[in-house]
């Protein structure tokens, strides 16, 4: 059954529709682990994407997203446990049905932009996208290379994306262009694998697996990720007197213009930061970059 749209203007209304699970997963971890010397960059993780599945892999700059994904290719061993493409080991052969996109986009810069089109087709075997532009890489701004590589990325019409940090560095209409590209190879039945740190596209993903050094704090949809957490937030003419008291407490603290928000769900001892400080205290649900937070 084919999955319903997924559009930028109405998911954040509904959320996007989870498509049918029947079929066998296109890419699978099962109890992966890598190791680099002392650090486990991996730790025992457990992920497959399925056919018409967007999957948004989450989490901080050094939480082992990108080694999970090189493990998943096949680019790197798994120290533990073991990883499937289409059912079989990683190979060259397999990885033919799939396309990549790392988050440095894998362009060469000093090729013009048919020619790296020219480039990737010749090595899967296909015809090249008629992009139809003779600029050297380097001389094309961010947004619309990482759409180039996107589009190389699809010419051999994969069963499988694994793209990393797609919209890094993007406009917001640059990145509301691509996810809706992504969601259109969704929508033909690809399974899609992506990494973002942003909340509006990982709303719309049909399911995420947020990562914390190396581990798998937490799966399954934006509602499951949240798990109704909260925080607390402290309004007050002096913000400044408030931040620095809230920190010397130890308590972690950001700040939303001149509100601090506290990443703990206890009134009481942000009210005992504060002393004889004047403010309104109360809570609020969380972020997904404050869920992320709270579970490091």
């Amino acid at each position: 059954m084919a999955a319903s749209p997924r559009s930028t203007s109405s998911t954040a209304e509904s959320g996007p529709v989870r498509p049918a699970t029947g079929a066998p997963p296109l890419v699978e971890a099962r109890s992966v682990g890598k190791r680099f010397g002392d650090v486990d960059a991996v730790s025992g993780v457990d992920l497959e994407v399925r056919p018409g599945e967007i999957v948004g892999l989450l989490g901080a700059n050094g939480a082992g997203k990108t080694t999970l994904m090189r493990c998943l290719l096949g680019i790197v061993s798994p120290t533990s446990g073991t990883t499937e493409l289409f059912g079989d080991s990683p190979s060259r052969r397999n990885r033919a049905r799939l396309g990549y996109v790392p988050q440095g986009m894998g362009l060469y810069r000093d090729l013009t932009v048919d020619e790296n089109a020219a480039f990737s087709a010749a090595a899967y075997g296909s015809t090249p996208p008629d992009l139809d532009d003779d600029r050297l890489i380097e001389r094309v701004p961010l947004g619309e290379q990482r759409r180039v590589a996107f589009d190389i990325a699809t010419a051999h019409r994969p069963e499988l994306l694994i793209l990393d940090e797609p919209t890094s560095g993007v406009s917001a209409t640059e990145a509301a262009s691509l996810w809706d590209a992504v969601g259109a190879q969704a929508e033909r039945g690809v399974g899609v694998l992506v990494t973002t740190h942003n909340m509006s596209e990982a709303a719309q993903c049909d399911r995420l697996v947020l990562m914390v050094d190396g581990l798998v704090a937490a799966q399954g949809s934006m509602a499951d990720i949240l798990g109704g957490a909260q925080v607390v937030m402290v309004e007050t003419g002096d913000w400044q007197a408030a931040f620095d008291r809230l920190s010397a407490a130890g308590l972690p603290v950001s700040l939303a213009g001149t509100t601090a928000r506290v990443l703990v769900d206890d009134e009481p001892a942000v009210r005992a930061a504060l002393g004889d400080l004047q403010a309104r205290v109360g809570s609020a649900a969380a972020t997904l970059d404050e869920r992320m937070a709270m579970l490091r």
